[in-house]
């Protein structure tokens, strides 16, 4: 098992993103902005799949799991298709530097996990607009 506190430490970033991506969900559009509702519908998915198996790790650690907050402030104020698109990028980047410290303090299976949720973060951003990086969630 991997040092609790970094699996803590995703996990309330896990929270974070689940909650601010359910409130980018609520203003956007399926119909008139398809792409951009696809990419946050995919977000939010692959958030809250990954918060839980955060919240499983934990709890088989015999640790209770960092709460969710009861609201989280949002990047901007989410009027336009470009505002929630610049919000879903900082949400990205965020979660790439949480997972970026988790791959380097967690072992064997959970690094792995912790790896391909980089990747996946990594691959988010672009979707967002975010430049390609040789090493996502590192500030160089």
């Amino acid at each position: 098992m991997s040092d609790t506190s970094a699996l803590q430490t995703a996990l309330a970033a896990e929270h974070a993103a689940v909650w601010l991506y359910a409130t980018l969900g609520g203003q956007t559009s399926q119909s008139s902005q398809a792409k951009l509702f696809e990419v946050v519908s995919s977000g939010y998915t692959a958030h809250r799949g990954r918060r839980d198996q955060l919240v499983r790790w934990i709890r088989d650690a015999g640790e209770s799991p960092v709460p969710s907050e009861v609201g989280y402030e949002l990047p901007n104020r989410l009027r336009t298709p470009g505002e929630v698109k610049a919000a879903g990028l900082q949400i990205e980047q965020r979660c790439a530097a949480t997972y970026s410290d988790l791959v380097a303090r967690t072992v064997d299976d959970e690094r792995t996990w912790a790896i391909n949720a980089l990747i996946d973060t990594g691959l988010r951003e672009l979707e967002f607009g975010g430049t390609p990086q040789d090493l996502p969630g590192i500030d160089t």
